[in-house]
C-alpha cells in the first residue's frame, strides 16, 4: 500500500517499476466517489512527465499497445489445388 502526497506516491510507484518489483499497478482508491480522479488529476501527470505513464497510444489494438508482432496467419499461405 502507498499512502502520501502525489510526490510521494510517483516516487514509490517509480522506485518499484524501475527495480522490476512491479510491471503494473491496482488503483485502490481511499474514497469512492472522486478518489480515482484525484489519483488521475495529481498522480498520473507526475508520472508522466517521468515517461511512466503514457499520453496516447500509437497502436489501435490491444497486440499494439504491448508491442506484440502480429502472429502469421495459419490461413495466408497457398493451398495447392487437386486437379
Amino acid at each position: 500500500m502507498i499512502a502520501g502526497t502525489p510526490e510521494k506516491i510517483a516516487d514509490n510507484i517509480q522506485t518499484w517499476f524501475e527495480n522490476g518489483a512491479a510491471d503494473g499497478f491496482n488503483v485502490m482508491p481511499p474514497w469512492l466517489p472522486g478518489g480515482l480522479d484525484t489519483f488521475a488529476e495529481q498522480v498520473v501527470p507526475i508520472l508522466r512527465k517521468r515517461g511512466l505513464f503514457r499520453a496516447e497510444y500509437t497502436g489501435t489494438t490491444l497486440r499494439d499497445h504491448y508491442g506484440l508482432a502480429r502472429p502469421s496467419s495459419e490461413y495466408s499461405t497457398a493451398v495447392k489445388a487437386i486437379a
